[in-house]
């Protein structure tokens, strides 16, 4: 079954979040009033001393010019015992106000986060809300807007079929039929982008033949990178024949990677698509001679909406994030290595095929 929101990987980093930041918070606030506690009494014991030192000084000039002898001893002391009583009694009071004063923080911090819990599940349960309806929305309309973009291709490749000789109607058709597959790949992308922020986004891995992947990954952009005049390659380094994935969702993968190669590769390059196996995975290396991405974007270019630039109309800056998505789902992990004017290389981790297959939705 799929997960609900509120079982969502984020849900679930925000509230361990929210725990180390009020174990902290806690620690500062119990430190605090220790530590201001501490140089109270340091000033107090300061000002006793003080006192007592001012005390024995004039005691000393009042013994070198009084003959009382015992009566001022018993007089003094019963000063001095009076004196003790009165910072005795004094201490007490203190350790009682400061006690009271920490039960009613103590009380009144336990009030505030109760109020802070109660936001923070109305401010979920509305945003639970806002995620269904965006889901139905989105649904609704994927699949209306999918049904006319079916309509739309079928039509174009009838006129295709009807009018094989007009060279005319055949280039027109032809850009159509390219509109609707972006159309539809963009549909895709924003369902999929959906999916993986409500933490619905569904993988199947199973074992699973990596030749085939590649195969179909390699038939499917061959004739692109052709038309293009770039070289396309794929190998098996070794003999990892298997592995643990979800073909489609990893085929889908490898689509917004080679695609972005070739959007990015001017003609005359090559791109190579490896697999090797390592000790704790099966390594996948897509490496192009493009453009190059600059050291800082390396990461961000895994992010939701990035693009190479202002400029760039070439998608939404959407494939890359959530092939970082599907890759993760899988418990691997992508990342880049580029230099300007040298090329890029994407790679990703795959579990080896002994590691337990699971179907549970992922984020």
């Amino acid at each position: 079954m799929p997960q609900s929101p509120k079982e969502t990987p984020d849900r679930d980093s925000t509230d361990q979040s929210l725990g180390v930041e009020r174990d902290k918070a806690d620690a500062e606030l119990a430190q605090r009033p220790a530590t201001i506690e501490d140089d109270a009494n340091e000033v107090v014991h300061r000002a006793r001393s003080r006192a007592d030192d001012v005390l024995r000084t004039a005691r000393k000039l009042a013994d070198r010019d009084s003959d009382a002898g015992d009566v001022v001893a018993a007089e003094r002391d019963y000063q001095d015992d009076a004196l003790r009583g009165e910072r005795d009694a004094e201490d007490v009071a203190v350790a009682v106000e400061r006690d009271t004063r920490k039960r009613q923080l103590a009380d009144l911090l336990k009030v505030e986060r109760e109020h802070t819990d109660v936001h923070l599940m109305t401010e979920r349960a509305r945003s639970d809300d806002a995620i269904a309806t965006r889901e139905t929305f989105m649904a609704m309309v994927s699949h209306d807007l999918r049904t006319l973009l079916n309509g739309i291709a079928l039509t174009t490749a009838m006129l295709l079929k009807e009018s094989p000789e007009n060279e005319a109607v055949r280039a027109r058709a032809e850009t159509i039929q390219r509109f609707t597959t972006r159309m539809n790949r963009l549909l895709g992308d924003l369902v999929d982008v959906a999916a993986v922020e409500s933490g619905r986004l569904l993988i199947t891995p199973e074992r699973r033949e990596l030749l085939r992947l590649m195969r179909e990954a390699n038939e499917a952009f061959r004739p692109v990178a052709a038309a293009r005049g770039i070289t396309l390659t794929s190998e098996i380094i070794g003999h990892p024949t298997t592995a643990t994935f979800d073909h489609e969702r990893i085929l889908q993968v490898l689509a917004n990677i080679i695609g972005n190669a070739i959007k990015f590769t001017p003609e005359g390059g090559r791109i190579a698509m490896t697999v090797a196996a390592t000790d704790e995975a099966v390594l996948f290396r897509i490496t192009d001679t493009g453009t190059g991405i600059a050291a800082e974007n390396l990461t961000t270019v895994f992010e939701r909406f990035w693009q190479v630039g202002t400029i760039d109309r070439r998608g939404l800056g959407l494939g890359l994030y959530i092939s970082k998505c599907i890759v993760e789902a899988h418990g691997g992990r992508i990342w880049a290595e580029s230099e300007i004017g040298q090329g890029t290389t994407i790679f990703f981790t795959l579990p080896h095929a002994e590691k337990t297959a699971r179907s549970t939705p992922q984020r």
